[in-house]
């Protein structure tokens, strides 16, 4: 079976799966798991950040974030197809009582001008403007990426009207393979990151929310509430390390399959659009001569798993699961609908 759904689908390596059973675990309830608190310190010291947390998702280590920077009442500007804002049900206003300021981004991309632009003046009647949150890389937008300069103006931003900004990198190192910046050089911008580690590195579970000493003190206690504590979760962190040590730069060969996958469907004659292929993402749009879901199910009779995106457009996503001789019958199979 070959999945394209996402790169969520992966399954843990073999070794993965043996750093996992080598493990040494305690209980990270109570702070004494030294293979998470291995995970925490490793990712942290990556991203140049005084600690990191642990969490089961990258929606968690988000929603925990903006629970601590935001108090109720007050605003998140965020891009107008982000995932905190349209895949975490709701929980911006669910668990922070915050509400989004959603702004029209470049391909998901927000500029510092328009978001300076939408900080609400300090008026008792408008909410209080407190966090800025990005994504990196762009979801919705066929995984576009930000530039260092693009992350560093949106930073400056912050810092002159004392606003706090997050960092949503569910793909973040697709994005830095493909620029080449240093991780501590991006963690340097932001008051905290959230680092995944499911989607993209292969590992099974997780992500990591990253950020000062005070800020993941305070997260920790909300990660409790959240219902996000977990026991013996080295299993889980030690697929962490792994990911972290052996699976970033092979990502490279994700985007390379992910752009002959593009190649292919601009030459198809009911492709009517296609978003630029950047990293593992491809978003397209077909004509009125297939319709999105005769052609899920065109090639799921092919063995072939995907996924619509809205109307008459579908996604595919590559991973490490994903082969060349995948890719090769994927294409023949394309060609031949």
């Amino acid at each position: 079976m070959i999945d394209l759904r996402s790169d969520t689908v992966t399954r843990p390596t073999q070794g993965m799966l043996e750093a996992m059973f080598a493990a040494m675990v305690g209980d990270d309830v109570f702070g004494e798991d030294p293979t998470v608190i291995a995970l925490e310190e490793k990712s942290a010291a990556l991203f140049g950040k005084e600690a990191g947390l642990f969490c089961p998702s990258g929606t968690m280590t988000n929603q925990i974030a903006i629970k601590v920077h935001t108090q109720p009442g007050d605003e998140v500007i965020c891009e107008n197809t982000c995932h905190i804002y349209n895949y975490e049900g709701g929980g911006i206003s669910f668990n922070s009582g915050a509400q989004a300021k959603l702004l029209p981004g470049d391909r998901g991309r927000l500029n510092a001008a328009q978001v300076e632009e939408s900080i609400n003046a300090p008026f008792d009647w408008l909410a209080k403007t407190s966090l800025v949150s990005i994504e990196n890389t762009c979801n919705r937008s066929g995984g576009s990426y930000y530039s260092l300069a693009g992350m560093k103006s949106l930073s400056e931003v912050c810092r002159k009207h004392v606003l706090k900004y997050h960092l949503d990198g569910a793909r973040i190192f697709n994005a830095l393979v493909e620029t080449g910046d240093s991780p501590g050089r991006v963690g340097s911008l932001f008051d905290s990151l959230s680092v995944c580690l499911s989607k993209g590195l292969g590992a099974p579970v997780g992500s990591v929310l990253l950020g000062e000493r005070e800020f993941i003190r305070k997260a920790r206690r909300v990660r409790k509430v959240f219902g996000g504590g977990m026991r013996q979760a080295g299993y889980l962190a030690a697929a962490g390390i792994y990911a972290l040590d052996h699976q970033v730069t092979r990502l490279k060969e994700d985007h390379i399959r992910a752009k002959a996958l593009g190649n292919t469907l601009k030459a198809l004659s009911f492709v009517e659009s296609i978003l630029p292929v950047d990293t593992n993402i491809i978003i397209f749009t077909l004509s009125d001569k297939m319709k999105s879901e005769d052609m899920v199910n065109k090639l799921r009779k092919e063995n072939i798993i995907s996924t619509g995106f809205g109307k008459q457009t579908i996604r595919f996503v590559t991973h490490h699961d994903f082969t060349d001789d995948m890719l090769e019958k994927t294409i023949r199979t394309l060609k031949a609908l």
